[in-house]
């Protein structure tokens, strides 16, 4: 079947961490490769933290972005290139699914700097170490080259400097600009939550952009929410039509029947 639309699904690392949910997510990917061309994405942030308290590395971080000195980045790319990506696309590939594992780095798939220091919701001024950012608006060739071929990206969230240093890269933020770049028409962002939640613990149905900014601003986006919140915000502004963030342990919720909108 020809792809007729294009879908960036990022996953979080939360729902990769066992075998039953990885065949669980290889499941949801099968339906929505079905008539679309499909890229994803995936954390593993869970499997890292596991790994930093085995090696006593200590956790820091702020606004859902990790602050990443040497040894932590040790971690992550050991983590997140190897053991969650070769996992997760075994589990495709076992699906059926014509999956390759990548990681920002390989071919261009995302030009990547080191962040400049980063103002927190609170006001604070942090330094993040190295941690990337997406820069540029060049389309992601490989990306292209390979779904025109039939094959699904399953990306890890790291990138490399014009200087070739590795830097950690925020999986949702990642995301966002892969699903601007790739011009996708639909960018889903499942992990543990069952999207936005109204004070009351309730799932918002969608939010527009003043509410996205809102929830920032007044601290009711918890940490992890203010990355998939911009994340979002930066696809929609540029142009990506279909925004959600979905509960990821519905895999029955991947094709965005349930969670959040951002209209």
């Amino acid at each position: 079947m020809t792809p007729t639309a294009r879908v960036v699904l990022k996953l979080g690392g939360e729902l990769l961490a066992a075998p039953e949910q990885r065949r669980d997510v290889a499941t949801a990917i099968g339906r929505l490769t079905d008539g679309a061309a499909l890229v994803v994405v995936h954390g593993g942030g869970r499997e890292v933290d596991a790994e930093l308290a085995e090696r006593g590395i200590a956790k820091r971080a702020v606004d859902g972005l990790r602050i990443t000195d040497a040894a932590t980045l040790d971690v992550v790319v050991g983590m997140l290139a190897g053991r969650v990506n070769t996992r997760l696309v075994a589990a495709a590939c076992g699906a059926g699914i014509r999956a390759v594992g990548l990681t920002a780095a390989d071919a261009g798939v995302a030009a990547v700097e080191r962040a400049a220091p980063y103002t927190a919701a609170d006001g604070s001024v942090v330094d993040l170490g190295f941690v990337g950012r997406p820069h540029g608006d060049a389309p992601p060739a490989l990306l292209d080259t390979l779904s025109s071929a039939g094959f699904v990206p399953v990306v890890a969230s790291i990138g490399a400097g014009a200087d070739g240093q590795l830097l950690n890269v925020n999986a949702d933020t990642l995301a966002g600009d892969l699903a601007v770049r790739f011009r996708a028409g639909r960018l889903l962002i499942a992990g543990g939550t069952a999207g936005v939640l109204d004070p009351q613990g309730g799932t918002l149905s969608s939010i527009d952009d003043a509410t996205l900014e809102q929830l920032i601003a007044d601290g009711r986006a918890s940490a992890g929410m203010v990355a998939k919140l911009n994340a979002c915000r930066h696809a929609r502004r540029y142009g990506v039509g279909r925004v959600e963030i979905v509960d990821g342990r519905r895999t029955c919720d991947l094709d965005g029947r349930a969670g959040t909108r951002i209209a």
